[in-house]
Protein backbone atom coordinates (compact mmCIF):
# COMPACT_ATOMS: atom_id res chain seq x y z
CA UNK A 1 0.00 0.00 0.00
CA UNK A 2 1.64 3.37 -0.79
CA UNK A 3 0.75 6.32 0.77
CA UNK A 4 -0.71 8.87 -1.62
CA UNK A 5 -0.37 13.06 -0.37
CA UNK A 6 -2.48 16.24 -0.87
CA UNK A 7 -2.57 19.61 -0.51
CA UNK A 8 -5.44 20.92 1.58
CA UNK A 9 -6.34 24.54 1.01
CA UNK A 10 -7.40 26.13 4.15
CA UNK A 11 -7.56 29.78 3.03
CA UNK A 12 -7.34 31.30 -0.40
CA UNK A 13 -9.66 31.16 -3.28
CA UNK A 14 -11.41 27.88 -2.72
CA UNK A 15 -10.71 26.96 0.87
CA UNK A 16 -10.99 23.04 1.26
CA UNK A 17 -9.96 22.44 -2.43
CA UNK A 18 -7.66 18.88 -2.21
CA UNK A 19 -5.03 18.96 -4.61
CA UNK A 20 -3.72 15.26 -4.78
CA UNK A 21 -0.21 15.07 -5.50
CA UNK A 22 0.30 12.13 -8.12
CA UNK A 23 3.46 12.53 -10.37
CA UNK A 24 7.58 12.79 -10.49
CA UNK A 25 7.43 16.58 -10.63
CA UNK A 26 4.66 18.98 -10.24
CA UNK A 27 4.74 22.34 -10.38
CA UNK A 28 2.34 25.06 -8.98
CA UNK A 29 1.64 28.53 -10.38
CA UNK A 30 -1.24 31.06 -11.76
CA UNK A 31 -0.69 29.66 -15.25
CA UNK A 32 -2.96 27.24 -16.94
CA UNK A 33 0.10 24.80 -17.83
CA UNK A 34 1.07 24.10 -14.47
CA UNK A 35 -0.24 20.83 -12.76
CA UNK A 36 -1.86 22.62 -9.56
CA UNK A 37 -3.11 25.86 -10.81
CA UNK A 38 -4.29 28.78 -8.13
CA UNK A 39 -5.57 31.49 -9.46
CA UNK A 40 -4.57 34.53 -6.87
CA UNK A 41 -2.50 37.43 -7.28
CA UNK A 42 0.21 36.28 -4.64
CA UNK A 43 0.96 33.19 -6.79
CA UNK A 44 3.45 33.79 -9.73
CA UNK A 45 2.69 32.14 -12.90
CA UNK A 46 5.44 29.39 -11.88
CA UNK A 47 5.73 29.44 -8.12
CA UNK A 48 7.31 26.35 -6.84
CA UNK A 49 8.20 23.03 -7.98
CA UNK A 50 7.19 19.96 -6.07
CA UNK A 51 9.87 16.40 -6.81
CA UNK A 52 8.51 13.17 -5.57
CA UNK A 53 11.77 11.24 -4.26
CA UNK A 54 12.63 8.82 -1.88
CA UNK A 55 8.77 8.18 -1.52
CA UNK A 56 8.76 11.92 0.04
CA UNK A 57 7.70 15.13 -1.84
CA UNK A 58 10.48 17.91 -1.75
CA UNK A 59 9.29 21.67 -2.49
CA UNK A 60 11.43 24.52 -3.79
CA UNK A 61 10.61 27.81 -5.02
CA UNK A 62 11.29 28.92 -8.18
CA UNK A 63 12.05 32.42 -7.18
CA UNK A 64 8.39 33.93 -7.17
CA UNK A 65 8.00 37.49 -5.91
CA UNK A 66 5.84 36.39 -2.99
CA UNK A 67 7.91 33.35 -1.40
CA UNK A 68 7.34 29.73 -0.64
CA UNK A 69 6.63 28.86 3.57
CA UNK A 70 6.82 25.80 5.09
CA UNK A 71 5.69 26.33 8.54
CA UNK A 72 6.57 29.89 8.07
CA UNK A 73 9.81 29.97 7.50
CA UNK A 74 10.84 31.08 3.77
CA UNK A 75 12.39 28.53 1.98
CA UNK A 76 16.02 29.37 0.59
CA UNK A 77 16.64 26.17 -0.99
CA UNK A 78 14.62 22.47 -1.42
CA UNK A 79 12.76 20.90 1.56
CA UNK A 80 11.47 17.49 2.17
CA UNK A 81 8.20 17.78 3.71
CA UNK A 82 6.40 15.91 6.40
CA UNK A 83 2.66 15.17 7.29
CA UNK A 84 0.99 18.40 8.64
CA UNK A 85 3.65 20.57 7.47
CA UNK A 86 1.44 24.22 6.51
CA UNK A 87 3.01 25.24 2.89
CA UNK A 88 2.06 29.00 2.34
CA UNK A 89 2.67 30.65 -0.89
CA UNK A 90 2.76 34.46 0.04
CA UNK A 91 1.18 35.72 2.64
CA UNK A 92 -2.56 34.58 1.71
CA UNK A 93 -2.80 30.89 0.32
CA UNK A 94 -2.03 28.31 2.91
CA UNK A 95 -2.16 24.57 2.46
CA UNK A 96 -2.08 21.66 4.52
CA UNK A 97 0.47 18.84 3.31
CA UNK A 98 -1.45 15.46 4.12
CA UNK A 99 -0.45 11.57 3.70
CA UNK A 100 -3.19 9.37 3.56
CA UNK A 101 -1.94 5.14 3.92
CA UNK A 102 -5.67 4.12 2.21
CA UNK A 103 -6.19 0.71 1.24
CA UNK A 104 -9.34 -0.19 -0.74
CA UNK A 105 -8.68 -3.83 -1.23
CA UNK A 106 -8.33 -4.07 2.53
CA UNK A 107 -10.15 -6.56 4.87
CA UNK A 108 -12.15 -5.74 7.24
CA UNK A 109 -11.33 -8.39 10.50
CA UNK A 110 -14.46 -9.49 12.50
CA UNK A 111 -14.89 -10.25 16.25
CA UNK A 112 -16.43 -13.57 15.38
CA UNK A 113 -18.16 -14.98 12.18
CA UNK A 114 -21.56 -15.79 14.48
CA UNK A 115 -21.67 -12.15 15.70
CA UNK A 116 -22.85 -9.64 12.92
CA UNK A 117 -20.29 -6.69 11.25
CA UNK A 118 -21.48 -3.65 13.02
CA UNK A 119 -21.63 -0.89 9.81
CA UNK A 120 -20.27 2.16 10.60
CA UNK A 121 -21.54 5.06 8.98
CA UNK A 122 -19.10 8.15 8.45
CA UNK A 123 -20.41 11.69 8.03
CA UNK A 124 -19.80 12.43 4.40
CA UNK A 125 -17.45 15.46 3.81
CA UNK A 126 -19.35 18.54 2.27
CA UNK A 127 -18.54 19.45 -1.36
CA UNK A 128 -15.72 22.43 -1.11
CA UNK A 129 -17.46 25.68 -1.42
CA UNK A 130 -18.06 27.32 -4.95
CA UNK A 131 -14.94 29.72 -5.40
CA UNK A 132 -15.79 33.52 -4.87
CA UNK A 133 -14.00 36.26 -5.79
CA UNK A 134 -12.49 38.32 -3.09
CA UNK A 135 -9.12 40.75 -2.95
CA UNK A 136 -6.09 39.03 -4.31
CA UNK A 137 -8.10 37.05 -6.85
CA UNK A 138 -6.81 37.74 -10.46
CA UNK A 139 -9.57 37.96 -13.19
CA UNK A 140 -10.10 35.60 -15.62
CA UNK A 141 -9.86 38.10 -19.06
CA UNK A 142 -7.99 40.79 -19.04
CA UNK A 143 -9.46 43.88 -17.07
CA UNK A 144 -10.14 47.35 -19.46
CA UNK A 145 -7.94 50.17 -19.08
CA UNK A 146 -9.07 52.31 -16.53
CA UNK A 147 -11.03 55.44 -18.01
CA UNK A 148 -9.60 59.07 -16.51
CA UNK A 149 -12.05 61.04 -14.59
CA UNK A 150 -12.85 64.68 -16.16
CA UNK A 151 -12.16 67.24 -13.42
CA UNK A 152 -14.98 70.16 -13.18
CA UNK A 153 -12.13 73.06 -13.86
CA UNK A 154 -14.43 76.28 -12.71
CA UNK A 155 -14.05 75.88 -9.34
CA UNK A 156 -10.14 76.08 -9.79
CA UNK A 157 -10.60 78.90 -12.66
CA UNK A 158 -12.81 80.47 -9.89
CA UNK A 159 -9.92 80.44 -7.28
CA UNK A 160 -7.09 81.27 -9.60
CA UNK A 161 -8.94 84.56 -10.83
CA UNK A 162 -9.88 85.18 -7.05
CA UNK A 163 -6.19 85.24 -5.75
CA UNK A 164 -4.96 87.33 -8.79
CA UNK A 165 -7.63 89.82 -8.07
CA UNK A 166 -6.57 90.07 -4.35
CA UNK A 167 -3.05 90.28 -5.06
CA UNK A 168 -3.14 92.98 -7.87
CA UNK A 169 -5.35 95.02 -5.29
CA UNK A 170 -2.84 94.06 -2.72
CA UNK A 171 -0.03 95.96 -5.32
CA UNK A 172 -2.00 98.93 -5.69
CA UNK A 173 -2.79 99.61 -2.17
CA UNK A 174 1.55 98.93 -1.38
CA UNK A 175 1.99 101.48 -4.85
CA UNK A 176 0.12 103.92 -3.00
CA UNK A 177 1.28 103.77 0.15
CA UNK A 178 5.00 103.49 -0.89
CA UNK A 179 4.88 107.01 -2.73
CA UNK A 180 2.51 108.89 -0.55
CA UNK A 181 -0.58 109.56 -2.80
CA UNK A 182 -3.53 108.14 -0.52
CA UNK A 183 -4.42 112.21 -0.72
CA UNK A 184 -4.68 112.21 -4.61
CA UNK A 185 -6.06 109.11 -4.86
CA UNK A 186 -8.58 109.55 -1.57
CA UNK A 187 -9.12 113.17 -1.36
CA UNK A 188 -12.09 112.36 0.86
CA UNK A 189 -9.77 111.31 3.51
CA UNK A 190 -9.32 113.36 6.59
CA UNK A 191 -5.76 115.40 7.07
CA UNK A 192 -5.39 115.95 3.46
Amino acid sequence: MAPQFQLIMRSGPTPGAAFTLEGDQLTVGRDSTNEIVINDAEISRRHARLTFQGGKYVIEDLGSTNGTFVNGQRLAGPRVLKAGEVVSFGEQIVLVFEMTNFDAAATIASPGAASPVPVVSRPVSAPPPPPVEYAGSVPASPTPAPTIAKTNLTPILIGVGVLLFLCVCGGILWFIDANFLWCTFFPFLGGC
